[in-house]
């Protein structure tokens, strides 16, 4: 009886063990799966952040000293806000276009996708880039950024320049914003042809659409000059 006695105390003993360590099992899943969604839920909140503004059918001019020098447009325009660090996004592509002080086109830059970073004066664009000049050079390439505080535009991804008698390829690029002087990092061929390119010209150097400015109709942006300004 003793033993069968001591056999019953020992079952009993583990089983409080086996229910304590079933409680403390459980409780260290439902702590861990707690921390999990509570991280989950910051990042939703600080990454997966919705925009503040939308718009579409985007279009806006914008003015230096009373001077047309931009014209930007866009399907869909998106504004974020990061904690302070504000930008906007054109998920279905963007047009913008520049003149000179005789309003014409010198030069030209679309994308199938882009950003513009507001505090820090750069944009970068994505997917089917395409830069011209007033020359009618044309630079293709996949992801380009451009420094507006430095004027300049850069990649480090394959481009191509066509040209009236030429296509020149490489890998990575250099030029001022208007892309007159350009410079490929690596180069990789020079192929010469003998058929006008002007197929390849998003823009020709027409004068500015008889429209007047005031009587565009533009979506209201908070500040959207401010941020869609341009050196």
């Amino acid at each position: 009886m003793k033993i069968q006695e001591s056999d019953s105390n020992s079952l009993q003993l583990i089983n409080k063990i086996g229910i304590a360590v079933l409680i403390l099992g459980t409780a260290i899943l439902f702590y861990a799966c707690g921390k999990n969604d509570i991280a989950k839920i910051q990042a939703f909140n600080t990454e997966e952040n919705l925009p503040i503004q939308e718009a579409t059918n985007f279009e806006t001019l914008v003015s230096d000293s009373g001077q047309i020098r931009y014209n930007l447009q866009a399907p869909k325009l998106l504004r974020f806000d990061n904690d302070g660090q504000g930008f906007y996004e054109f998920p279905e592509g963007v047009k913008i276009l520049k003149y000179n002080d005789q309003k014409q086109i010198v030069s030209s830059l679309r994308a199938d996708y882009a950003k513009q970073f507001i505090k820090e004066d750069r944009w970068e664009a994505k997917n089917n880039v395409v830069v011209t000049n007033i020359q009618g050079d044309s630079l293709k390439t996949e992801h380009l950024i451009w420094d507006e505080k430095a004027k300049e535009i850069h990649t480090e991804e394959y481009v191509k320049i066509i040209r009236d008698d030429q296509i020149i390829t490489g890998i990575g690029l250099t030029s001022d914003q208007d892309m007159l002087n350009w410079k490929i990092k690596k180069p990789k061929g020079i192929l010469y042809v003998a058929v006008n390119n002007k197929e390849n010209q998003p823009v020709d150097n027409d004068t500015i659409p008889k429209t007047n400015p005031e009587e565009k109709v533009i979506p209201k942006l908070e500040d959207s000059n401010k941020a869609i300004k341009f050196k």
